[in-house]
C-alpha cells in the first residue's frame, strides 16, 4: 500500500508538471527605438554616446547627461550639444537600469570611440532589413517602396 501511494504521488507530480504551461517573456521594442538607433537590436534600454558622455533612455525617450555633477533627464539635449548628430556618431547599446550611475566605467571603456572613431553603424532609418520595415523613421523601405511603385508604371 505504501508503494502504491508513493507511486501515485510521483505520477501525479509528473502529470501536473507536464501540463503546467511554460511562461516565456520576450521584450521587443524595435518600434520605440529612435530612427538614429543602430540596427541589429530587438530590445534597447539605453544608448550611450561616447562623444558627449550622455545617454538616451529608449522607453522614456529621454536624454540623460551630467550637468554640474547632477544627472539631468530631459526630452532634448541642451544647446551645448547642438552640433551632435546621433546618425553619424557611435552609439553603445546598454540593457541594464541606470547605466549612468556607472558613468566612469562607460567613459573609460568607450573613450576611443568618440570623434567618429567607433565602428560604422547602420541606422534604423537607413536600413532595408525587413525587421525595420514598419519602423516610423525608416526611409530605406519608403525609398524602396517608392522605387518599386515607379517601376510598375
Amino acid at each position: 500500500m505504501k508503494r502504491f501511494l508513493t507511486l501515485l504521488i510521483l505520477v501525479s507530480n509528473i502529470a501536473f508538471n507536464i501540463s503546467a504551461p511554460a511562461q516565456i517573456g520576450i521584450n521587443i521594442n524595435i518600434g520605440s527605438q529612435p530612427a538614429w538607433g543602430p540596427t541589429g537590436y530587438d530590445h534597447v534600454d539605453y544608448y550611450y554616446f561616447p562623444d558627449i558622455d550622455a545617454y538616451y533612455n529608449v522607453p522614456k525617450r529621454q536624454y540623460v547627461y551630467l550637468n554640474k555633477n547632477q544627472w539631468v533627464f530631459t526630452n532634448s539635449l541642451p544647446y551645448k550639444y547642438s552640433g551632435f548628430d546621433p546618425y553619424r556618431r557611435y552609439k553603445v547599446v546598454i540593457n541594464r537600469p541606470a547605466p549612468y550611475k556607472d558613468g566612469d566605467m562607460y567613459r573609460n571603456k568607450y573613450a576611443g570611440f568618440s570623434d567618429g572613431r567607433g565602428p560604422k553603424q547602420e541606422s534604423i532609418r537607413d536600413s532595408k532589413d525587413e525587421k525595420y520595415k514598419n519602423h516610423p523613421g525608416n526611409k530605406g523601405h519608403k525609398e524602396k517602396d517608392r522605387n518599386e511603385k515607379g517601376n510598375k508604371n
